[in-house]
Order: C-alpha cells, then sequence, then structure tokens
C-alpha cells in the first residue's frame, strides 16, 4: 500500500499549521476551527503583513484585492501591478513558498477592475510503497485566480465584487485506502465595501477610512468527488485606520482589524442532540450549505457566547513614512489560545520612488518553536500609469 496516509499527514499538518490549527495551545478548551485551502487566508503581501496583518481598512495599494477590492476606487494611480513572494514554514520544510501577483486599471473616474493569482506550492514529494519502493514524485500545490470590479458610489464610499475559482491538487491522484483521489476545486465570491475620508484638523491633513469584506463564499471542496465535502475559509473582516501628518514630511497611521471564520464551529464529542433520525455530537451539524453555516457561525460554538468571541481574530498596525518614500512598519496578531493560539509580532520597512516600490517584512511569534517563526515577504509594485509618463 502506499504511504500515502502518512503524506496527508503531512501535508494536512503544515498548511493547517500555517493559518488554522492550534500551533501551540495548551488548554483543555481548544476547540480550532479548521476549513480546507487555507492557504487562501495566508497574508500574501508585505505592507500588510509588517502590520500585523491589517489590511481591509487601510489605504489602498496594489495588493488591495485580497484584502478590500473596494479600496482601489480611492488609488492615486490609474494601473498597477504587483508582486509578492513568501518562503513559507521555513522553520519545518525548506521548500513550501507562496507567491502572489496583483494588478488594477481604473476605466473611469467611478469604474475599476483588478485581479490576482496566487500560487501556493508544498515543494516536492516522493511516493514509495509500503516495501519503501520508489513510486514516482509529485509538487502539491494550490492556486486561487480572482477578477474583481469597483465603483465609487459616492465622494468617500465604494463597493466591489471579486469572482475567485480555487484549484487544490495534493495527492497527484493517488489512492486513499483503495479510494481514487483527485484535485479539489471550488468557485467563491468576495463582497467588499470601503469608506475613505479625507479631512482638515489642527491644521493638519488627516485620513479616516475603515473597510468590510466577506470572503471567499462559496461551495464546499471534494478531493473524492464528492464524497467527503469540506468548507472553505469564509472570512468576515472589519477594519479602520486613521493617518495624520506629524509635519510637511512625517506621517503616521493607526490601524485595527478583526476578523472570524464564517464556518460552522466544531462539535464538542461529550455533548449530543437527537433530531429524531441522526444522534449529533455537540454543536451545528457541519453537513449544511455554506450559506447556512456562515448564518449559524454566530452562535453555533459549544461553549456560547464566550466561545464565540475566542473565535475573533484581532490585528493592531502602525505605519510611519517620512516624505512619502520611506517607511517603517509594525504591528500584533492575536488569536485566543483555544481557536489556534497564534500570536506573534511583526515589522516592516518600504522604500517608494516614482516607478517601482519595493517592500518587506518579518514576522516574529510570541511562542518558541513556532512553524511561523522567521517568516519573511517581499513585495515589488510598479505604478504603470507613472512610467508611462515618463517616456
Amino acid at each position: 500500500m502506499v504511504k500515502l496516509i502518512r503524506l496527508l499527514f503531512v501535508i494536512a499538518l503544515i498548511v493547517t499549521l500555517s493559518e488554522s490549527v492550534n500551533a501551540q495551545a495548551t488548554t483543555s478548551g481548544a476547540n480550532t476551527i479548521t476549513t480546507a485551502v487555507p492557504f487562501l487566508s495566508i497574508t500574501p503581501d508585505s505592507r500588510a503583513g509588517g502590520m500585523g496583518d491589517v489590511g481591509v481598512g487601510t489605504s489602498p495599494d496594489v495588493s488591495s484585492q485580497h484584502w478590500n477590492p473596494a479600496k482601489y476606487a480611492f488609488i492615486e494611480s490609474d494601473m498597477g501591478v504587483g508582486l509578492s513572494y513568501s518562503p513559507w514554514l521555513r522553520a519545518l520544510v525548506n521548500d513550501i513558498n507562496l507567491a502572489y501577483i496583483a494588478g488594477y486599471k481604473k476605466l473611469d473616474e467611478v469604474q475599476t477592475i483588478s485581479s490576482s493569482l496566487r500560487y501556493f506550492s508544498l515543494g516536492d514529494i516522493v511516493f514509495t510503497s509500503e516495501y519503501g519502493e520508489y513510486m514516482g514524485q509529485q509538487s502539491p500545490n494550490e492556486f486561487a485566480l480572482d477578477l474583481g470590479y469597483t465603483r465609487l458610489l459616492s465622494e468617500i464610499f465604494s463597493g466591489a465584487v471579486a469572482l475567485r475559482y480555487i484549484r487544490s491538487d495534493l495527492t497527484g491522484g493517488q489512492l486513499i485506502n483503495g479510494i481514487e483521489s483527485n484535485a479539489g476545486s471550488s468557485f467563491a465570491a468576495d463582497v467588499a465595501f470601503y469608506l475613505y475620508n479625507e479631512f482638515r484638523a489642527n491644521r493638519r491633513e488627516n485620513i479616516f477610512s475603515a473597510g468590510i469584506n466577506i470572503q471567499n463564499i462559496g461551495a464546499k471542496i471534494s478531493y473524492t468527488d464528492g464524497e467527503v465535502k469540506d468548507f472553505i475559509p469564509t472570512t468576515l473582516k472589519l477594519g479602520a485606520s486613521y493617518t495624520t501628518e506629524m509635519d510637511e514630511y512625517n506621517s503616521i497611521t493607526f490601524a485595527v482589524e478583526a476578523n472570524k471564520l464564517l464556518v460552522p464551529t466544531p462539535p464538542i464529542d461529550t455533548l449530543g442532540f437527537d433530531d429524531g433520525d441522526v444522534i449529533y455530537p455537540g454543536g451545528i451539524n457541519s453537513d449544511i450549505s455554506p450559506i447556512s453555516g456562515i448564518f449559524s457561525s454566530f452562535a453555533d460554538a459549544p461553549g456560547g457566547l464566550s466561545e464565540e468571541l475566542q473565535e475573533i481574530n484581532l490585528s493592531v498596525g502602525v505605519e510611519y513614512w517620512y516624505n512619502k518614500q520611506f517607511a517603517l512598519r509594525a504591528g500584533y496578531f492575536y488569536e485566543h489560545e483555544n481557536k489556534g493560539n497564534r500570536k506573534f509580532l511583526t515589522a516592516g520597512a518600504g522604500l517608494r520612488l516614482n516607478v517601482f516600490a519595493l517592500d518587506f517584512s518579518y514576522l516574529l511569534p510570541t511562542q518558541r518553536n513556532h512553524p511561523l517563526e522567521n517568516t519573511l515577504r517581499f513585495t515589488l509594485s510598479f505604478d504603470v500609469d507613472a512610467f508611462g509618463n515618463q517616456r
């Protein structure tokens, strides 16, 4: 028998440790929420990565497609593109990485289109039989392709929708306990809104911005011809930021964000209820539609309101700009110990020139021997409009 079960366990461990699973939790009340394709929740860009994973309510940039495509309505340039790269989970393995490319184009003063491609490579896996015989090599990978449309709804308010195709190939078609596996695929959508208000107070220019994005509203995904289906990471993101000028050359931004998975909370095995046909363990039956899962996710935790509040992740970030050319960033991300226990500090820097900008970020967990330790991200973005004006 092919040693695929062990392989899938390793893949699942690596991927879910990255964003979804209880990496360091020590309390007996741990009840983490897991989904398929957790790579969709990984922060792809360096700016947000340097600010504690804050992005839905900050000022617009080329990577807004992931956080809130409605921000593109207020971006200054007419066209831009950016490329981000992150070596992932280097504390565990050395060949997993995430690449992300995003771009936008303003159609007119009120409409913008945008797109992005996210590619997650899990490196090379060698398959062997139960006797140690070589049976081939696979390169598990996942990707998501987006297309977004943004429209300015008023002078300070915008809305956007984004459609997404998701494909996840983790097994290369290998048999799992005699059952043929295949690549899973799904379609999803984002619905987002953004408020951006510039005002003058105390003889200084100020900006208040806020955003909301419901990400990955879509069908479940299956790797076994529909026999088993898993939720994708539908997520509610809420955030706001405030920017003020310190003087002619210096400005600072403070940002905060909260997010929550809109999928059912796992049940607790010691509880249960009988619907007349089937006895389910405590909690909401997970065999429900994605839309039902979204609405039930606000009140399905076995621990009641206190556990529901534990499912909200919080991020805070700060960004300092000198002369709109050099930036320093810092942030903190908090996840309750019963829901994954990701707690980390972040730092980053950015350099902006006329045509391109270069950003990088660094992640430092507050726990020892954490799989996310020393995570780096790099982003290179181009202002296509400015480049054209130089010719």
